[in-house]
Order: C-alpha cells, then sequence, then structure tokens
C-alpha cells in the first residue's frame, strides 16, 4: 500500500488534468470507436472467436489497442522534460551566447525554446501538440512518433475488418433489378445465425467507424512522415524554421557565410538513435548536446540572437484590407485558406479594415503576428498575437522585399 502511494502522487494526479481537453477526448475517442466496432465486428459477423484465425486476428486488434495507448499516455504524461526553473550554464562565459527567459527566471538551454501553453522552457521542443494537450520534445519524442506510427497500422487493421464485415454480411442480401439494387437487412448470410443480427444501425455504426479510420490513417500517417523527415535530420519543426529564416537572411544580405546545422551527425542512423534508444531513455540530458567537428556549441542559438536582433526577419508590417472575425475556419476567404488551416492551438485575431499587424511568421496561405493596439509602433506596445490569412492583408510599401518565407518554402528573389 505504501509504495502504490508512492506512485500516486499529488503532482501526478494534476497531470490528469490533462485530460479535461477537446484534443485528449477527441484523440481517445476516435481510439475508442475504433478498436470497439473491430472488435465487435470481427467476434460477432466476419471471424468467430471459435476459429483460429479468429483467435489470432482478436489478439492482434487488442495488441494494437494497447501499443497505442501506451505511447499516447506515455507522450502526454512523461511529457517532454522542462529546463529547471532558475537553470544556468556551468560555465558562465557561455550565458552571453543564450536567450534568457523572464518567465522562467532561466536561460534557454541549446534546443530549448519557451512554450505559453506549458507556461515553461521545453527541452528541445518541437511543438504543442493538442491532441496530447503538451509539448513533443527531449523525453516524449519517441513515444510520440510511435503513436503516429501504430495509430495509422491498427486503423488500417481495423479498416479491413469493417469491410470484410460489410462485404460478408451484405453479399447475399443484394439484390439486382432493372433499375433498382436492393439490401434485405433481415436476411441472414451465416449458418448458424449470429448472435446479434447485422441490422441497419450496425451497418451504420460500422460506416461510420470505417470513415473515422480512414480519415485517422491518412491524417496521423502524414504526420507520422513529417516526423520522421525530421527526426532522420536530428532537426525539431522549430529548428527546421530557424535554418529556413539563416538561410533567408544571408541570401538577403549578400553574406559571405555558410549557415551548416550543427546537430547533424552526418548519418542518419545516429540521427536516429539520438531519439530512439533500446532502454527507451533518450541520449543526453536535454540540456546539452553533441554538435559537429566543424560547429561552434552555441551555433544554433548563435543564429537565433542574430535573427533576433534583425528586424526584417523578425517582423513584417502589413496592413489590413479585408474584415476578419477571427474564426477557425473563415468560409468566406476560400477554398486554398480552409484546407491550409494551421494544426496548432494558437489563437486566431479578429482584424478590422485599416488596422496594422506585425507578422513574424507565415504558411503559404496563414500567416502569424501581433496587431498593434494604438498608433505607436514602438517597441513595448501592447499587442494581440495570433494567425490570420493572407488574402486579408498587404505589406505596406516599405515592406515589399521582406514578406515572410512560407514555412518549408525557399524564397527567390
Amino acid at each position: 500500500m505504501g509504495a502504490f502511494c508512492s506512485v500516486i502522487k499529488f503532482e501526478n494526479l494534476q497531470e490528469l488534468k490533462r485530460l479535461c481537453h477537446w484534443g485528449p477526448i477527441i484523440a481517445l475517442g476516435v481510439i475508442a470507436i475504433c478498436s470497439t466496432m473491430a472488435m465487435i465486428d470481427s467476434v460477432l459477423w466476419y471471424w468467430p472467436l471459435h476459429t483460429t484465425g479468429g483467435s489470432v486476428n482478436f489478439i492482434m486488434l487488442i495488441n494494437w489497442t494497447v501499443m497505442i495507448l501506451y505511447n499516447y499516455f506515455n507522450a502526454m504524461f512523461v511529457g517532454p522534460g522542462f529546463v529547471p526553473l532558475g537553470w544556468k550554464p556551468e560555465n558562465s562565459q557561455d550565458s552571453m551566447y543564450l536567450q534568457f527567459c523572464k518567465v522562467c527566471q532561466a536561460y534557454k538551454a541549446p534546443r530549448s525554446h519557451h512554450c505559453r501553453k506549458c507556461n515553461r522552457c521545453v527541452m528541445k521542443m518541437d511543438h504543442h501538440c493538442p491532441w496530447i494537450n503538451n509539448c513533443c520534445g527531449y523525453q516524449n519524442h519517441a513515444s510520440f512518433t510511435l503513436f503516429l506510427l501504430l495509430a495509422p497500422l491498427g486503423c488500417i487493421h481495423a479498416a479491413f475488418i469493417f469491410v470484410m464485415t460489410m462485404y460478408t454480411q451484405l453479399y447475399n442480401r443484394l439484390s439486382f433489378g432493372w433499375n433498382t439494387v436492393k439490401i434485405d437487412m433481415s436476411a441472414a448470410r451465416r449458418d448458424p445465425l449470429p448472435i446479434v443480427p447485422f441490422g441497419l444501425a450496425a451497418f451504420a455504426a460500422t460506416l461510420f467507424a470505417l470513415g473515422l479510420a480512414l480519415g485517422t490513417t491518412i491524417a496521423v500517417g502524414m504526420l507520422f512522415f513529417i516526423q520522421m523527415k525530421i527526426i532522420i535530420r536530428n532537426k525539431t519543426s522549430i529548428e527546421s524554421w530557424i535554418e529556413e529564416k539563416a538561410k533567408d537572411r544571408i541570401q538577403y544580405y549578400q553574406l559571405d557565410e555558410v549557415f551548416v546545422f550543427p546537430y547533424d551527425m552526418g548519418s542518419k542512423w545516429k540521427n536516429f538513435t539520438q531519439v530512439f534508444t533500446w532502454s527507451g531513455v533518450p541520449e543526453g540530458d536535454g540540456l546539452e548536446w553533441p554538435v559537429r567537428e566543424d560547429c561552434h556549441p552555441y551555433s544554433l542559438t548563435i543564429e537565433q540572437l542574430k535573427q533576433k536582433a534583425d528586424k526584417r526577419v523578425r517582423s513584417v508590417r502589413y496592413k489590413v484590407t479585408e474584415d476578419y472575425s477571427g474564426s477557425c475556419c473563415p468560409l468566406n476567404k476560400g477554398i486554398k485558406t480552409i484546407f491550409t488551416i494551421p494544426c496548432t492551438e494558437e489563437p486566431r485575431i479578429q482584424l478590422r479594415k485599416g488596422e496594422f499587424i506585425l507578422a513574424t511568421r507565415g504558411l503559404r496561405y496563414w500567416l502569424y503576428g501581433d496587431k498593434i493596439l494604438d498608433d505607436s509602433f514602438a517597441e513595448g506596445v501592447s499587442r494581440i498575437r495570433g494567425w490570420f490569412p493572407r488574402n486579408c492583408v498587404e505589406k505596406c510599401p516599405c515592406e515589399a522585399e521582406t514578406d515572410p518565407a512560407p514555412e518549408g518554402e525557399k524564397k527567390n528573389r
């Protein structure tokens, strides 16, 4: 009993609040629906348990569910790992290469960034994921990526069960006329009859679960490939954006320098093992990282300081030409804007014609920045920050050559 109480601490119980969020509710709901319907369809109507194949199939379905939930809850509750409050480098001279976080009252360790949602500096931060209601970073990157792999594989298996169930149950119920196709849902296919008939409600539930499974396979599968692409390069999503801005800065000022990403070990396997290890514990302590031999230990943080000092890289001034309500799905802004909505929990900001925006980053059809609330453009002015569509703003004339490049897209000047 004492050991049990030592595991369940107040801090651990507080973490359960992460479940009370729309992201985990939807994610766990999809997992529950697909897993439950796959098991019901398999046992009752497609592959009964009294057969060897049915038993193996049922065990595989349970195995998928357990592995998916294990990695999902690991990613959520283990968390990314946070930079200790008040942290500073052992060598005080190294602090000149680091940014200071006023919220955490600590220096930002290499590869760490402050998350406004978690209100902490996150070690090797990739992004804040609303589906786990936590950040993806140093400690949970492997679990998060395994979840992105296992979820589509489990959904493919479930989708196969759904398709075969509907096919086998409807095969002998279809009757074709000259101009009609009829389905007799009262007809039975199997002898002996199933305990629960495959009626209209079962058909509708199976069809709905099939749609969820296919949608999850496509959406989560794409996220998995994106994550693997940056893992084998030993990058994070944020670092890819920093590297893109570094190249843009060098090209814009025509500097005689080449930015080399310092954490790429030169081998995809070495980069891979920085995240995935046999012990399940990522390499290092999340505060210090090995770098290439030809790079300074703080190459990336030095580049961040250069970008911070470069106002052209930091923000671009726009004028609002069309009103925007701040909705997540602006139906009146075009189909391309709707289908490229930023997959993030960051807010959208309401805009009125004639207002001014300072954009700091952007996608192809969306921008992220600050709305200035008074007529002054001086530093420290109160602002509202969030996403807004590109097609409702226009660059101010003096900013025509400094448009923030879409993430992942190299600009041609």
